[in-house]
């Protein structure tokens, strides 16, 4: 089950990284992002992580060029299991837009509810094999 979910994430990210990169002109290579908020040209990337931070953990962040502005494209594994492609300004750092992948993120949150049981308690015959 483990095994699964993990292959499943990294396809996720995979296929996240894909499309990004379909939809940025240019991204900018780390020695080049550093020249950027070195050059207070760029909010720094922290600040653009806790715009989106409430949605759920970055797993992927880069600076490109998009239709002539700097954006911040963060790759965002929401809360519910959901991998959301999210676009930040780069200059004032505001959220611009955010898109849900496909469909597959669906499965890992069900997964996750699943395995989840708020109020569950142990059963008499589990007591018994833990002791």
């Amino acid at each position: 089950m483990i095994l699964q979910r993990t292959i499943l994430t990294g396809f996720l990210f995979l296929a996240a990284a894909g499309a990004a990169n379909a939809a940025a002109e240019h991204c900018f290579t780390r020695a080049e992002q550093r020249a950027k908020t070195a050059a207070h040209a760029v909010v720094p990337l922290s600040r653009a992580m806790r715009a989106v931070r409430k949605h759920g953990e970055v797993i992927h962040a880069r600076l490109c060029e998009n239709g002539g502005r700097l954006v911040y494209l963060l790759t965002v594994l929401a809360h519910d299991g959901k991998v959301v492609e999210t676009n930040v300004d780069a200059v004032n750092g505001a959220i611009i837009a955010a898109h849900a992948q496909d469909q597959v993120g669906d499965k890992v949150g069900q997964d996750k509810r699943e395995d989840k049981k708020p109020d569950a308690k142990p059963d008499q015959q589990d007591v018994k094999k833990a002791k």
